[in-house]
């Protein structure tokens, strides 16, 4: 079978002490936000590499199982395929889509979120109702807050910020840094490309706004605009 093929491969290049260095890294201690999660010690290329190897072949049946795995890089592995599924193959996007949205209590880390969530998610829905991503920004489970605001990257790409600006708008209080952080990066990415249309946003908000936030959204401004906001 391919999925044990793939498992073979992800687990030949096991490396213990990468593996300690990761679990810090991602917070898996008790009470952290990855906590429990499992490490090979495989890099990013690694996992990207046996996941172009396999996902030409690999079926949805078996990505599923995949996806379920204990160890954080055969998760990152069954979603990486996805994304390569989803760039070459017009046929499956609809189902890749749902796939994410059926699977979120597996996407639980910020990686596999950040990595992913636009090129699939947020790539579907940019012709399409926008709506899902409200209902995830208010959930109380903050991968699936996290996969609302990183989803909106593919808009900003089309210089399309509305949803950005307002699920951003739905975040301000939230209570976790991996949220600021994003939200934080998202205004950035919309400053790049219209600093006004980010500017515009933070007039209105940069006063309560979490500052971890805020420093994201700056980071990228002039050292004078930068301290104005920082101002309180």
């Amino acid at each position: 079978m391919i999925l044990d093929s793939i498992q073979k491969d992800l687990h030949i290049l096991q490396n213990t002490e990468k593996a300690k260095l990761l679990s810090g890294f991602f917070k898996t201690g008790p009470g952290q936000y990855g906590e429990g999660d499992v490490f090979l010690g495989l890099t990013m290329p690694q996992t990207r590499t046996i996941a172009k190897k396999y996902f030409k072949d690999v079926s949805m049946s078996e990505v599923q199982e995949l996806v379920k795995s204990k160890f954080h890089e055969c998760r990152m592995c069954a979603l990486v395929m996805l994304v390569y599924k989803y760039e070459k193959s017009d046929n499956e996007r609809k189902e890749i889509y749902d796939f994410f949205l059926r699977n979120t209590k597996y996407i639980n880390n910020w990686d596999l979120v950040d990595v992913t969530v636009p090129r699939t998610v947020g790539f579907y829905l940019v012709d399409k109702d926008r709506s899902i991503l409200y209902t995830l920004a208010k959930s109380s489970d903050l991968w699936e807050r996290r996969i609302a605001v990183l989803a909106t990257f593919a808009f900003i790409r089309h210089n399309d910020f509305k949803d950005s600006l307002a699920i951003a708008e739905i975040l301000l209080q939230d209570t976790h840094d991996l949220i600021h952080k994003a939200v934080g990066w998202m205004l950035r990415e919309i400053g790049k490309r219209n600093q006004d249309v980010e500017e515009e946003f933070l007039q209105n908000h940069y006063k309560t706004m979490p500052r971890t936030m805020l420093r994201y959204a700056i980071e990228k401004f002039d050292d004078d605009t930068r301290k104005h906001y920082m101002k309180k």
